[in-house]
């Protein structure tokens, strides 16, 4: 249960009720009310804090020291994007929590359309989270993607969220809405001036219809002092496909949660992610997956890297509800730390309403095997070499489940990238 806070506010949030009041004033009858409602939503619990379960491992109350003032909309040059590197792909380009239309491809899709939106999503996507309520009520701008029915958009779809400027925040909201029958690779990147200190909240809503294919890449390389949230709230259709992968590199502190509900039959979701820390890096994935109807089958699948003094953490919830009879869920979520002073806090959790399901969850943690790293070292490869093996070895077995061959060799390079291996050839 989670107490009351009723606790003096912080200097982040004396400055949110600032930035508040100067956009709110700004702000068309159209949008007020929303924008009202989450502001209310957001100030009856406050920045989140270890007191609150599902944040009781980030708390965010005492690392978030100060709200940076809401980002300008600005045009960095087209090269400052990174993206996905050099694979091809339509790009939609979010710069300060706003649509830059003048950074994204022009060429029509097939089946695609991308319209600029208030930001303002319709669902409160199956959360009551205090961070989603701070979006919808600082929230700068959005776009809406929306994919055909039985559409197959050859071409991966990029989403580019990019924060410009130091000391800054952005909010953006967005809907995807994919069409039945439809197939479609969705590439989403978080990231923004190097070095740069800055906020970054995103809040995304996806419906994907009946019998859709859906592959979902995020990349999440925010800048060092960065700080990252952003909350996905995903509606799976009957008989659908849906893949998610999250790779976690950047910011200094990151949080990604998962709202997933399976609202039609004999659908199959795999969720899976690798996170790689260094240094004082503090990154969570927190996890709420709902079988509300039979015959679905959900993965998630997580690994971390952690080193130095840096922190993992993992929450993850399969929840299945009584009327979702024949479920199969399985959740598992292995850790290697690279120093005596790395940490991991890892929390799965089945919540089990229905008698006929198979369901199961289990967490490993430990450091790099010896024998391993002995036979390697015994055939002639240098011990720092090995031990980049070994590690290369660990998260590729997470990355080549992704089914996504372009994926899984770009996943592939930035994980040697970030090894200083970048010598070293996958198989």
């Amino acid at each position: 249960m989670n107490a009351p806070a009723n606790i003096k506010e912080t200097k982040a949030e004396q400055s949110l009720n600032a930035q508040f009041d100067a956009i709110f004033a700004q702000t068309t009858q159209e949008n007020a009310n929303q924008r009202k409602q989450a502001w209310d939503a957001f100030k009856a619990k406050g920045i989140p804090h270890r007191r609150v379960e599902e944040w009781h491992y980030t708390d965010l109350r005492t690392k978030m020291n100060d709200a940076f003032a809401l980002a300008s909309k600005t045009a960095p040059k087209a090269d400052a994007l990174k993206g996905a590197g050099d694979l091809k792909t339509y790009c939609i380009a979010i710069v300060n929590g706003r649509y830059a239309p003048e950074l994204s491809s022009d060429q029509d899709v097939a089946g695609l359309s991308i319209a600029q939106t208030s930001g303002f999503l319709a669902a409160q996507l199956g959360t009551d989270d205090a961070m989603a309520h701070l979006n919808q009520a600082l929230v700068q701008g959005g776009i809406s993607i929306k994919i055909d029915a039985n559409a197959k958009i050859e071409l991966p779809i990029e989403i580019v969220r990019y924060t410009d400027g130091s000391q800054v925040s952005s909010y953006a909201g967005t809907t995807v809405e994919i069409g039945s029958g439809a197939k479609a690779l969705i590439i989403e990147s978080f990231e923004g001036d190097a070095d740069a200190a800055y906020q970054s909240n995103a809040l995304t809503e996806v419906k994907v219809g009946d019998k859709a294919d859906v592959h979902w890449l995020k990349l999440q390389v925010e800048s060092a002092k960065a700080q990252h949230i952003e909350t996905l709230s995903i509606e799976l259709g009957a008989e659908t496909n849906f893949q998610h992968f999250i790779y976690n590199e950047g910011a200094s502190l990151s949080r990604a949660q998962l709202f997933l509900e399976f609202k039609g039959e004999g659908t199959h979701a795999g969720l899976r992610g690798t996170s790689l820390l260094k240094d004082n890096q503090h990154a969570d994935i927190t996890l709420f997956v709902k079988h509300a109807v039979p015959g679905c089958e959900s993965r998630e699948y997580y690994r971390s890297v952690v080193d130095d003094k840096a922190r993992a953490v993992f929450q993850g919830k399969i929840i299945v509800e009584q009327a979702a009879q024949k479920t199969d869920g399985q959740m598992m979520i292995k850790t290697l730390l690279l120093s005596d002073t790395a940490e991991i806090n890892a929390k799965p959790e089945l919540e089990i309403f229905a008698d006929d399901v198979q369901c199961a969850h289990g967490s490993t943690t430990g450091d790099i095997d010896e024998d391993l790293l002995f036979y390697l070292m015994a055939r002639g490869i240098p011990e720092a070499q090995a031990r980049k093996i070994l590690v290369l070895a660990f998260l590729s077995e997470a990355i080549e489940e992704f089914e996504e061959e372009q994926c899984v060799e770009l996943l592939e390079a930035m994980t040697r990238s970030w090894l200083h291996a970048d010598d070293m050839v996958s198989e």
